[in-house]
């Protein structure tokens, strides 16, 4: 038999005292040193799924996952000893386990009452769950998680089919929905085809056709270009629900455009058995997904093309306007990902922080591919300086050494020698060839760095109309592997060739290569025999003097960006508006916006103070940010202007005339650009 509590203190009356703990909304326990549940108020019998009977004389064990419980009972004994008050599940993750062995995940306090003559501890719990924000806060990292993951993807997937079963299973993963689909509509438009799906019903399976009919969601999406949102198929009046979704128990749908340059070609549906399920953060997540599926279409159907002479330059194409659309996307899902990890609820919680960190990582993995194809195609951003070789490359195999395995030797033979590149883009495509070296030394060998001066390009190389006026800079990289046929040699330099098997690359390694030697005004050359090994030699132009075309290079070191600063910005995508928006609005900056030229032309001429002009190059349709900065700097002589593109330092016009910076970019990395344009401006 349990023995009776002892009598509350003086100061509360019991009565008071079991109203308020039984009223309390967080769940409580009241446990005693032999770690037996004595009281437990309704909130802890609703979150725990017991009855009073149940949980009361129940061991607290028993609400502890299995795989911990031994260590829960010596901790706790431990705890005993020297009890004291205590919030536990913000530095670490809980879990409670309920009556039916399901878990929640929770933040508990332990409060004793030893100082007041009680032998007991309360032990208050909330389920994490309960934080609104919190949730919402998770469901966004997850949402920009599995873009993030689609954009991976996407880049090594092979051909369109795969692109479309693809999206469908994020599309169901990320919202934890029961359906998802591709619709596309046949060259007739009278017909859809479904073209991949998860859960599909038997009446829709993959490939079969369903009559375009403007009654029906996806008939109306094609038509108006607009999403369509059902809450509830209880209450919709709009549209006709097929009789098969409510005998399979969908009760909800969210369905969204599917684009092809300009033009709407099919829709991408989700269904559920959970009323009320999507709302804005889901209808934004469908959109954005749909937008990456149709831009990535795009890249494959050009890709099927490259089977034709002119094929690098048709990629080219194809990659400049990818990585327009793709690095905007990265940027709004990295700046909405900075803006939610320093929200109050979130900064605290570490399964938040692990979250949004894996989506950070994510994202930049995604810039990673995005520059890799912006590099083969010869349109990535580039910001040559003087680079000295033989530092950079004592750096770079210092570092091999370090880190290849050790059956692989490094040598250098480098003479002391100027080149004009970019420096970080330099070290990224040696670093890719020697990668490429390792894999073609399985059981060890020698990877050998060689630089010296070049008169000229060898012959193969001399299509170029106008050679360096001083030379070229040499720098070859041999190994001692496999080495490769001449068939393999002959597409060594196309994109997505690989010979390695399917997860151990993309085939955009030596692409990368090729396309930075050919926009640094050099060259490649590859020499291979099967079974000697290969040289892979990178020309690029040389220079004499330590001078730089970087227009920071002498600039002082950068200042903040100090507050009250008006900023005038320019940014047609939406999303990236209100994300640059943000960011600005951090730094405290007074900001205009504008989504296009025009726009931004008509503040300029209502004589509004502005201290700089921030604008994305690629504005739509109408006048460019490279025109719109010629026009402003015309007006007001002087003002600072900072452009940004995750496209291509072509798009700048004259060569290293403005300042630029790349998408995505953080904000801090935002505020370094305009501290250093100010103080240059000084």
């Amino acid at each position: 038999m349990m023995t009776p509590l002892p009598s509350l203190p003086e100061m509360d009356d019991g009565a008071l005292f079991r109203t308020l703990f039984g009223a309390y909304p967080d769940a409580l326990l009241l446990v005693d040193r032999q770690g037996t549940i004595r009281l437990a108020n309704p909130a802890a019998l609703d979150l725990l799924g017991y009855s009073m009977d149940q949980l009361t004389g129940l061991s607290i064990e028993q609400l502890v996952p299995d795989a911990i419980r031994p260590r829960h009972a010596a901790w706790r004994g431990a705890y005993a000893e020297q009890p004291r008050a205590r919030a536990m599940g913000t530095q670490m993750d809980l879990v409670a386990r309920r009556r039916d062995g399901s878990e929640v995940m929770v933040e508990i306090g332990l409060s004793p009452l030893q100082d007041h003559g009680l032998p007991y501890v309360v032990a208050a719990i909330r389920s994490v769950g309960d934080y609104p924000r919190v949730r919402q806060a998770l469901q966004r990292a997850r949402y920009a998680e599995h873009l993030a993951r689609f954009g991976r993807l996407a880049v090594e997937a092979r051909g369109s089919q795969q692109l479309l079963e693809l999206v469908p299973v994020i599309a169901s993963e990320a919202l934890q929905v029961e359906m998802a689909k591709v619709l596309l509509l046949e060259a007739s438009g009278l017909e859809f085809r479904i073209a991949a799906g998860v859960g599909l019903l038997p009446e829709e399976s993959a490939g079969r056709r369903i009559p375009n009919t403007p009654g029906s969601p996806s008939g109306h999406v094609v038509a108006t270009g607009e999403s369509v949102l059902m809450r509830d198929y209880a209450s919709e009046h709009r549209f006709t629900i097929p009789a098969h979704y409510i005998k399979a128990g969908m009760v909800c749908e969210l369905s969204v455009a599917l684009g092809d340059r300009g033009r709407t070609i099919g829709t991408l549906a989700v269904r559920s058995r959970t009323p009320q399920r999507f709302g804005d953060d889901e209808v934004r997540f469908l959109e954005s997904l749909s937008s990456m599926l149709a831009t990535v279409m795009q890249r494959t159907a050009s890709e099927e093309a490259l089977n034709h002479a002119q094929r690098l330059e048709t990629v080219g194409q194809l990659t400049g306007g990818v990585a327009h659309d793709f690095n905007n996307l990265l940027t709004v899902i990295s700046g909405n990902l900075q803006v939610l990890e320093e929200l109050p609820a979130c900064a605290d919680d570490d399964m938040v922080r692990q979250l949004v960190a894996a989506a950070h990582r994510a994202t930049r993995r995604g810039a990673e591919l995005t520059s890799k194809l912006l590099a083969f195609s010869r349109r990535q951003v580039l910001q040559p300086t003087v680079v000295d070789t033989l530092a950079l490359l004592t750096s770079l195999t210092g570092m091999l050494t370090r880190t290849l395995d050790q059956r692989i030797a490094i040598t250098l033979d480098a003479q002391q020698v100027l080149c004009m590149a970019d420096p970080v883009q330099l070290e990224s495509a040696l670093l890719n060839v020697a990668i490429n070296a390792r894999d073609a030394m399985p059981h060890g060998g020698t990877i050998a760095f060689a630089c010296a001066p070049a008169a000229t390009l060898p012959a193969e190389l001399r299509a170029d109309p106008s050679p360096a006026a001083e030379g070229y800079v040499a720098i070859a990289i041999t190994d001692t592997g496999t080495g490769m046929p001449e068939s393999i040699m002959e597409r060594a330099f196309e994109p997505f060739f690989t010979t390695k098997e399917a997860g151990r690359g993309t085939g955009l390694g030596l692409s990368t290569v090729y396309g930075f030697a050919r926009q640094s005004h050099g060259g490649i050359t590859l020499r291979s025999v099967p079974g000697a090994g290969t040289t892979v030699t990178l020309y690029l132009p040389r220079v004499e003097k330590r001078t730089s075309l970087d227009p920071n290079s002498d600039a002082a070191p950068p200042r903040r960006v100090p507050s009250g600063l008006h900023v005038l910005l320019v940014e047609d995508d939406a999303e990236v508006r209100k994300v640059v928006e943000a960011f600005l609005a951090a730094m405290a900056c007074e900001v205009v916006v504008c989504a296009d030229a025009e726009e931004a032309l008509r503040a300029l001429d209502e004589n509004t103070p502005f201290d700089l002009l921030l604008t994305d190059i690629v504005l739509g349709h109408g006048m460019r940010g490279t025109e719109l900065a010629e026009v402003a700097r015309a007006q007001r002589p002087g003002l600072p202007v900072l452009l940004m593109s995750g496209y291509s330092s072509d798009l700048l016009g004259e060569p290293y005339k403005w300042d630029l910076l790349r998408k995505p970019y953080t904000r801090a990395e935002l505020e370094r650009a305009m501290a250093r344009l100010l103080n240059s401006a000084q």
